[in-house]
C-alpha cells in the first residue's frame, strides 16, 4: 500500500472518535482549544516602554486584534485560553470578562457583540471611529467614547486618539483606534487594587477615564511652554509668530473638542448613580475625575483667550513696527528732499551767470554793448547781482 493510501486509511480510522494527530491538543466543536483547569494567573512582569499601550504580543488563538483577554473574579485575574472560554466563564457567572481590542476588523467586533448582545448602532460607531466623546445606554449596555491625547513636542501637535468602551453587568470590551491610552497600565493598577476591581465594570470605566484625564496634564504643560515661547516672540517683533499662533490655536480647539464633552458625559453618569446602584466610593472617585476634567477645560479656555489676546497684541506690535518703518522712510524722504532743494537752489544761482556769460560769449559783431567801454563790468555786475538776489530768495525760503 502506498504512503498516500496509508494516510487516507489512518485519517478515516481516526475521524469517527475525534482523534487528532499526535503532538496537537484536541479541539472542541466551537473551534477553540479544550480549556484547561481554571487558575489565577501569576503576576506578569510588564515592559516599561511607555508607547507599548496595551500591546503585549497578541495570542494566536484570539486573533491579531485581541491584545488582552481576561476574566476577573473577586479582584483576581483569571486568564482563559480563548475568547470562547471567556464567554463560557462569563455565562457561568464566574467573574467579569474584560476583552481589549486594537483596531479590530468587523468580524472580530461582531463576534464579541453577538456574545454580549451589543447594539448594532454602537457597533457601527465603534467600527467607523471618528466619534465625539459621548455616553449612550442601550438597555443594560453602556457605550462610552473617549478621546485620549498626547503632546508631540518636536512638531507642536496634539495627537488626539479614540477609545470605545462597552460595559455590561459582567463584561467590559475596550476598542482602541490609537496608540494611546496605555490600557496595560490601567489593568496593572486595577489588578494591584483587588477591592477596587471587585466593584465591577464601573470601576474599570473609572480607571480608564482617570488615566485619560491624567494624561491630559502633560499636554497642558506642553501648551503652556509653547505659549511662553510665543509671548517672547511677539514682543521680540518676530513676524513669523502669527503662523505659530494660528497653528497652536487649532491644536487647542481640537483638544477642547476632546475635553469639553466629557463634562456632559460625567453628568450623564451621575444621573444613573442611584438607578444603577453605583458604589458610593466609586461615585466619589468619578466626581474626583470630573473635578480634574473641569480644571483641564478651564485651563484650555484660558489658553484660548490668551492666544486670542496674543494675536491681537501681535497685530498691534506689527502695526507699530510698520508705522515706525514708514516714519523712518518718511524722514529719509524728507532728508532727501532737503538735499534736492539745496542742489536745486545752487543750480539756479549758478544758472543765472551762465546765461549771461553764454549770451556774451557768442561770436556776433552786432550785439548791444559789445563795444561799450563799461560792457564787461556791466555783465559781471549783472551776473553777481542776479546770483546774490537768488541766494537771498532761496535763503528766505529755507532752501539753503
Amino acid at each position: 500500500m502506498g504512503v498516500f493510501s496509508r494516510l487516507t486509511a489512518w485519517w478515516r480510522s481516526g475521524s469517527g472518535d475525534g482523534a487528532e494527530p499526535t503532538g496537537h491538543p484536541p479541539v472542541d466543536r466551537s473551534g477553540g482549544r479544550t480549556p484547561g483547569p481554571l487558575r489565577p494567573r501569576a503576576p506578569k512582569r510588564w515592559h516599561s516602554a511607555p508607547e507599548a499601550a496595551d500591546r503585549e504580543p497578541p495570542r494566536e488563538e484570539s486573533g491579531p486584534t485581541v491584545v488582552d483577554n481576561a476574566v476577573y473574579s473577586g479582584g483576581e485575574r483569571i486568564e482563559p485560553d480563548s475568547l470562547e472560554r471567556t464567554y463560557e466563564l462569563v455565562r457561568e457567572g464566574r467573574g467579569m470578562g474584560w476583552i481589549g481590542l486594537y483596531r479590530p476588523d468587523r468580524a472580530a467586533v461582531e463576534s464579541i457583540a453577538a456574545e454580549f448582545g451589543m447594539h448594532e448602532l454602537a457597533i457601527e460607531d465603534a467600527l467607523e471611529a471618528h466619534q465625539r466623546p459621548k455616553l449612550e445606554r442601550y438597555g443594560e449596555t453602556l457605550f462610552v467614547v473617549l478621546r485620549p491625547a498626547r503632546y508631540v513636542d518636536p512638531i507642536e501637535v496634539i495627537d488626539v486618539g479614540e477609545l470605545h468602551v462597552f460595559l455590561g453587568s459582567d463584561f467590559v470590551v475596550t476598542i482602541r483606534h490609537s496608540e494611546t491610552p496605555d490600557l496595560r497600565a490601567v489593568r496593572s493598577r486595577l489588578e494591584a487594587e483587588p477591592e477596587l476591581l471587585s466593584l465591577g465594570p464601573e470601576a474599570v470605566l473609572y480607571a480608564i477615564m482617570d488615566k485619560i484625564v491624567d494624561d491630559y496634564a502633560p499636554v497642558l504643560r506642553g501648551l503652556a511652554i509653547d505659549l511662553d515661547e510665543i509671548e517672547a516672540q511677539v514682543f521680540d517683533g518676530d513676524f513669523e509668530v502669527s503662523r505659530r499662533i494660528y497653528q497652536l490655536g487649532r491644536e487647542v480647539i481640537e483638544f477642547r473638542r476632546a475635553v469639553e464633552p466629557l463634562l456632559d458625559l460625567f453628568a450623564a453618569l451621575r444621573s444613573g448613580f442611584e438607578k444603577y446602584k453605583v458604589d458610593l466610593e466609586l461615585q466619589r472617585l468619578l466626581r474626583d475625575v470630573e473635578d480634574h476634567t473641569v480644571r483641564v477645560a478651564e485651563r484650555l479656555e484660558s489658553f484660548r483667550e490668551l492666544l486670542s489676546t496674543m494675536l491681537t497684541v501681535n497685530a498691534a506690535v506689527v502695526g507699530q513696527r510698520q508705522n515706525e518703518e514708514m516714519q523712518r522712510l518718511s524722514e529719509a524722504s524728507l532728508s532727501q528732499n532737503e538735499e534736492v532743494k539745496k542742489i536745486s537752489a545752487w543750480a539756479a544761482i549758478l544758472f543765472a551767470p551762465t546765461v549771461v556769460g553764454t549770451v556774451y560769449g557768442m561770436n556776433f559783431d552786432r550785439m548791444p554793448e559789445l563795444h561799450w567801454l563799461w560792457g564787461y563790468p556791466f555783465a559781471v555786475g549783472l551776473m553777481a547781482s542776479v546770483s546774490i538776489t537768488l541766494y537771498l530768495v532761496m535763503k528766505w525760503r529755507r532752501w539753503l
